[in-house]
């Protein structure tokens, strides 16, 4: 993981940020050699897996998934409020956003133990320079 040093007010921080990106082919790639699935049938799933989400949760559902975590939509009203209950309505969500929970567990005092997307380890490196 790699980050930045940045000033916001008069007390310094560090920013994280990503240093490239791997698409849906490298996914596949990955998870093939992983299993006895094939990279094209692999993409292929990947490929519908927005798809079949989307229209699970548009029927009001969340949509786990093991060893990833829920997704689920996020209707967004800010900024548009009413004065009555009889005039609240759906008209007034400005955007619908999809919401993500990773999957984690918890140890016998319930605290979280682990989060399976999140790397137990990560090594940092500071780049040069200032994000502004």
């Amino acid at each position: 993981m790699f980050y930045k040093k940045q000033k916001i007010g008069k007390k310094w921080y560090p920013r994280s940020f990503t240093a490239g990106t791997y698409d849906t082919h490298d996914v596949a790639e990955r998870l093939a050699q992983m299993s006895t699935v094939s990279k094209g049938d692999t993409y292929a799933v990947l490929q519908g897996l927005g798809e079949v989400l989307g229209s699970m949760m548009e029927h009001g559902n969340s949509v786990k998934l093991d060893g990833l975590g829920t997704f689920y939509l996020v209707g967004n009203a800010n900024g548009r409020g009413v004065d009555t209950p009889e005039e609240v309505s759906p008209r007034q969500f400005r955007r619908v956003t999809v919401a993500f929970i990773p999957e984690y567990r918890r140890a016998q005092n319930r605290s979280v133990t682990r989060r399976t997307i999140v790397p137990e380890h990560l090594d940092w490196t500071e780049l040069d320079g200032l994000v502004r």
